[in-house]
């Protein structure tokens, strides 16, 4: 896989393992690209070898003979091979021009079109597309030439039009195919790269809105109480002020764990889950919202994912009740689980129910992602007499939601 993902406390951070990505590994890889190793050596010592030993057989099977510059031609074409895939330019003109020599002295075919056709394919392979074709389509006319003076001067055949064409086109053709998927593989991989980097960026934004939203809210509730009481009930003020710095000292904390996630280190404190309940439900009690919960008992643990959505989906419509419903509305939290899944139900008796749910920001969609993002539904809209309800159903194992309704 080219893209990787590690959870710390609940936190993903991306990890790729395409080298090119990071600008320190990429050159180290790119300056290993550019060195000659001892496999090149090693194709041309072999290419060497067959040319030098299999030159006069091969003429020899033609009824000529190769001369003692034949033999030099041949080692001078395949010298450039070692260079291949450092400087593919460079060995396609050196080999081609010692195979053209070669050709255009009448000398019989033979080895010395392997290293060519090594030439060839180095230059479609590691050379950018346009450029590599611009070179060999110069290859093949400057041969097409050398053939037609061969056959004009009655030293060679028309037919080596068509074989002299083949030992260029098919190394070619070799070549850009294999490049063309290289390329398309590394555009896949630099795509799930980006996508995965996409997709934490937005859980984290979605974890900033609810921490941050969340400590506004009961922040900005704490101080309306404050306010009203502000002359006649100084305990209440104190209780006031005091549940407003729990509840900013709270969204600090959230906040700077999101900012070390950002930075790809571990959080300061691990994600909340459903136990962490009580504790938010405390501090909304704390700001005058009257809070009802009803969760049925169950020894098993959450799935840590499942553990982390059921909270932030209740914390996001509590955060709603606070800021939509109104003074005198009641909130009502029901979790339970069933068969294979978690259900969830947040209801309030406020006014909620008659405000758009698009008129909301952000939060409701917010939520409906966290449910999907585990393979759950969340549903959201007006109920009763004008309150409002967020019902959201969670697998607790991979499967389709079961039927029913919570």
């Amino acid at each position: 896989m080219p893209v990787r993902t590690c959870a710390y406390g609940g936190y993903v951070t991306v990890l790729t393992t395409d080298p090119t990505s990071s600008p320190i590994v990429g050159s180290m890889v790119e300056e290993r690209r550019r060195r000659v190793t001892w496999i090149d050596t090693a194709l041309t010592a072999v290419l060497g070898f067959f040319g030098f030993f299999g030159t006069g057989p091969a003429a020899a099977t033609q009824h000529a003979t190769a001369p003692p510059l034949a033999y030099v031609l041949m080692v001078a074409a395949c010298l450039p091979v070692v260079v291949w895939r450092v400087r593919p330019l460079w060995t396609l003109v050196g080999t081609g021009a010692a195979t053209l020599l070669y050709l255009g002295l009448g000398y019989p075919y033979g080895p010395i079109l392997f290293a060519l056709a090594v030439a060839v394919f180095g230059v479609a392979l590691r050379a950018p597309i346009r450029q590599a074709l611009a070179a060999i389509g110069a290859l093949l006319a400057a041969a097409g030439l050398v053939i037609g003076v061969g056959v004009l001067a009655g030293t060679r055949d028309s037919t080596e039009f068509i074989s002299m064409a083949a030992w260029l086109v098919i190394p070619a053709a070799v070549g850009i195919t294999i490049k063309a998927r290289r390329d398309a593989a590394a555009e896949v991989r630099r795509e799930q790269a980006n996508r995965a980097v996409s997709e934490e960026r937005l859980r984290l934004a979605q974890e900033v809105h609810d921490v941050a939203g969340h400590g506004f809210a009961v922040i900005a509730m704490q101080a309306g109480v404050a306010l009203r009481v502000l002359d006649r009930d100084p305990a209440a003020v104190r209780s006031a002020l005091e549940g407003i710095r729990a509840a900013s000292k709270d969204a600090l904390s959230g906040l700077r764990a999101e900012i070390e996630a950002l930075r790809q280190e571990a959080p300061l404190r691990p994600a909340s889950g459903v136990a962490d309940l009580p504790a938010l439900v405390n501090r909304i009690r704390s700001s005058g919202l009257p809070v009802t919960v009803e969760v049925i008992p169950d020894t098993s643990p959450l799935p840590a994912e499942v553990d982390r959505a059921a909270y932030r989906i209740v914390q996001e419509s509590l955060t709603n009740v606070l800021r939509h419903a109104g003074p005198d509305a009641t909130a009502q939290i029901g979790i339970r689980r069933h068969a294979d899944e978690l259900w969830i139900e947040v209801t309030d008796t406020g006014k909620g129910g008659a405000i758009p749910p698009e008129a909301m920001g952000r939060g409701i969609d917010g939520m409906r992602t966290r449910a999907e993002d585990v393979g759950g539904t969340l549903d959201a809209g007006p109920w009763g007499g004008g309150g409002f309800a967020i019902r959201a159903r969670l697998p607790l194992a991979a499967g389709p939601a079961s039927d029913g309704d919570p």
